[in-house]
């Protein structure tokens, strides 16, 4: 611990509270509070470590708040709090710190418990049974855990919960069939667990509901049956990634105060109706791996959500047509919208004109489609977009430079334009499908261009080094040629260059190795050849990231460069080795043409000139003649001589 120990930071007129939260202390805890008059202790956001001694509440009488979390403290989560020590404990929070095994039982002794929060640590087993005799709880937050089993039917006990928040652990069993007895109840999150069987309808009950996360789950059932217009105060539904079937719930138009609804991966068919206009807060819908139908109807409607930021259809609407007749060209709908998903759907066309009006867009992911044309000019001049993602694609074309002005890749936003908007609900399974990736922030996202396994032609422009800001650049499996402009040095935030399975030829510049971020660097598969630059970072990568070139050399590749080759000959013989692969061909065609040229010099003027063509043949004769009597001169010669 810093200083003296910890009760000397304690207040010198009132003794009844202890707060030295958000400090640098550490240390471990004394073995007992220095007096019973303590009523709250906050210990929060410190560097606390070891167990908490049991003997430590025995001065804690009138205990009524202790917060502990944000620490490193590690073994059990004490339970003799409640038993002996503190009747009056109202607010217990051991969130974010190292504690692990079972919470204990004695829980149920604490009758006062209003509060109990315990997430974010290593805890197991089972939620011990007597916890739902604490029936004054309006609170019990225990997600990232490994908590197993089934939440039992004797929850209901507890008719003040509020908040129930079980999220990221490993519960199994259904969801008791009288939750709707919890009628106080206004967020509950079971989200990343094993939960199965159907929504109970007596859900429904709970009126107060503002949030509700099943998603993760093996939940199943028509949600087109149940009554969603109940839940008047709802404003984030999550159902992602169960086994859910049915229409979209015609009912969730009643709920006026919905802001974000996620659907993504279930088995829901049918159309998107009219009717989802009256959800004047909408910002947040992701429908993606569904079985929905009629893309550009549902376009054409949602285009009128005014409040829409974040739209994910990917996976739906599958082997339909990009949405691109005249009806869509000179709309002014998605003016908010900053998030457009429609990967993996198939979908055929050419990238859609009306895309150029979304002034706020700032991610576009078209990836996994059949997706024709060239890259339009116009999306280098959306002054928002920062992360592009097309591939997967049959896009032609050559990389447009326009492309290379993008604004939020070029210029470093000022303090006052730092984008902090944070979404409804984080956006796995929309955006990305890493589980593990959660961003809630557009923040969180790295800005990117993604254009590979396409067929994208010519040269990487050389303004490619405007771009300040970039830090992913994948183009691998593509028709790209040329040299590898030595302009991406200037890309100082690059942390990701894929440019394999292209026709890249000439040197590695050298000048890459100012790129101190890379983490993935990939340029197998091409046509490069001389030496990989020494004394860098670039040959810190594995073999696989070089091979496919048969001229390159060095480490850490297994043949070695010539002794007459060196970095200092990279730069100054690039454009020889450049040029090696144009030669070989116009020696060719200047032998064909010599030979074309000679043979209808000669042919031609026989064919054309009849004279000609008859002192021609005589004078071939006359030269058969004659090496007829050379010939069999030579041979009487070798004859006599033979004899003699």
């Amino acid at each position: 611990m810093i200083g003296s120990p910890i009760w000397s930071y304690l207040p010198k007129g009132s003794k009844e509270i202890l707060d030295l939260s958000y400090n640098h202390l550490y240390g471990e805890l004394p073995l007992s509070l220095p007096s019973n008059k303590i009523r709250t202790v906050d210990l929060s956001s410190n560097h606390f470590f070891g167990a908490i001694p049991s003997s430590f509440f025995q001065q804690a009488r009138n205990l009524i708040s202790f917060n502990v979390s944000n620490n490193t403290f590690t073994g059990y989560v004490p339970s003799s709090i409640c038993l002996h020590y503190s009747p009056f404990i109202r607010l217990l929070d051991f969130s974010s710190n190292q504690f692990s095994g079972n919470l204990a039982l004695r829980l149920g002794e604490c009758s006062k418990l209003q509060v109990f929060r315990a997430g974010h640590n290593n805890l197991s087993g089972l939620l011990p049974e007597d916890i739902y005799n604490a029936t004054k709880l309006e609170e019990i937050s225990l997600p990232i855990n490994s908590i197993r089993g089934a939440i039992s039917d004797k929850i209901v006990n507890l008719t003040n919960l509020k908040i129930l928040d079980l999220s990221h652990n490993q519960l199994s069993g259904e969801l008791p069939l009288n939750l709707g007895k919890l009628s106080k109840l206004k967020f509950l999150t079971v989200d990343f667990n094993n939960l199965e069987g159907t929504i109970p309808t007596s859900l429904m009950n709970c009126t107060n509901l503002v949030e509700l996360c099943l998603g993760i789950n093996n939940l199943e059932g028509d949600i087109s049956m149940l009554n969603f217009s109940r839940l008047s105060q709802l404003t984030k539904l999550d159902l992602r990634y169960n086994n859910f079937t049915g229409m979209f719930p015609v009912s969730l138009y009643s709920c006026r105060y919905l802001k974000a609804i996620a659907l993504t991966r279930n088995h829901l068919e049918g159309q998107i109706q009219t009717e989802i206009l009256s959800l004047k807060s909408l910002s947040f819908l992701t429908l993606g791996y569904n079985q929905f139908t009629n893309l550009t109807g549902t376009m054409k409607i949602l285009m009128s959500c005014k409040s829409l930021h974040t739209l994910s259809l990917d996976g739906s609407f599958v082997d339909e047509g990009m949405p691109f007749d005249d009806g869509m060209v000179d709309f002014d709908g998605f003016q908010n919208l900053r998030v457009l998903n429609m990967a993996g759907t198939n979908l055929t066309g050419e990238i859609p004109v009306w895309l150029s009006k979304l002034k706020n867009l700032e991610i576009l992911i078209l990836a996994f489609n059949q997706i024709t044309g060239p890259i339009p000019s116009w999306l280098g001049n959306l002054p928002r977009l920062f992360f592009i993602n097309l591939s997967n694609n049959r896009i032609s074309g050559e990389f447009p430079k326009q492309l290379c002005r993008l604004p939020r890749l070029v210029y470093e936003p000022i303090a006052s334009q730092v984008d902090r908007y944070e979404f409804e609900l984080n956006v796995f399974g929309s955006i990305t499908t890493n589980l593990n990736f959660q961003p809630s922030k557009l923040s969180c996202f790295p800005a990117t261009i993604d254009l590979s396994n396409n067929n994208i032609v010519g040269d990487i422009p050389a303004e490619i080094g405007q771009l300040h800001l970039l830090r992913q650049l994948a183009l691998y499996s593509n028709n790209f040629s040329g040299v590898i402009p030595d302009q991406i040095s200037n890309l100082q935030n690059l942390e990701v260059l894929d440019l394999s399975m292209n026709h890249f030829s000439g040197r590695i510049p050298s000048s890459l190795a100012s790129l101190t971020f890379l983490r993935k660097f990939n340029v197998s598969y091409n046509n490069l050849g001389g030496p990989i630059p020494t004394s860098t970072q670039i040959q810190t990568f594995t073999t696989s990231a070089f091979e496919g070139n048969l001229k390159l050399c060095g480490a850490p590749l297994p043949n070695k460069c010539g002794s007459n080759t060196g970095i200092d000959e990279d730069d100054t013989n690039s454009k020889d080795l450049d040029n090696e692969p144009r030669q070989l061909p116009w020696f060719y065609i200047f032998t064909a043409l010599g030979f074309v040229v000679g043979f209808w010099g000669v042919c031609g003027s026989l064919v054309v000139n009849k004279t000609w063509r008859y002192v021609y043949f005589r004078f071939i004769d006359n030269v058969q003649d004659r090496l007829y009597v050379m010939v069999t001169m030579l041979i009487n010669t070798m004859k006599r001589r033979l004899r003699g």
